[in-house]
């Protein structure tokens, strides 16, 4: 059986749902950190955290120098077919798969 290319490079998780995960993860994480973590400039991850926050997903108050997340508890998602579930539940599995020490998070092979 021959072995076919995917039509595009799309992945399961959206940036959005990505960067809630690092925030979950690490409240008080740079924004610098949360665009290398997604491969995105700062000013697409600032863009992100704003539609969160818009949104009711997160919110941000500035200690000292840093911002401080919050991801905001019973959340439900935004489409209608999985509109009674909570985000919490996919972000506490991606928080789970993220990099361990010493790991990048990107897949072997994929040069990232």
């Amino acid at each position: 059986m021959e072995q076919v290319e995917p039509r595009t490079s799309w992945t399961f998780v959206t940036h959005h749902a990505r960067i809630l995960a690092m925030i979950l993860r690490d409240p008080e994480i740079r924004l610098r950190d949360l665009a290398a973590g997604c491969g995105l400039t700062e000013r697409a991850a600032g863009a992100i955290v704003r539609d969160l926050e818009s949104a009711g997903y997160l919110t941000r108050a500035r200690r000292g120098r840093r911002n401080h997340y919050e991801v905001t508890p019973g959340t439900l998602f935004r489409h209608p077919a999985e509109g009674r579930h909570e985000v919490a539940d996919l972000l506490h599995l991606l928080v789970d798969l993220g990099p361990r020490a010493g790991e990048t998070g990107h897949p072997p092979g994929t040069g990232v």
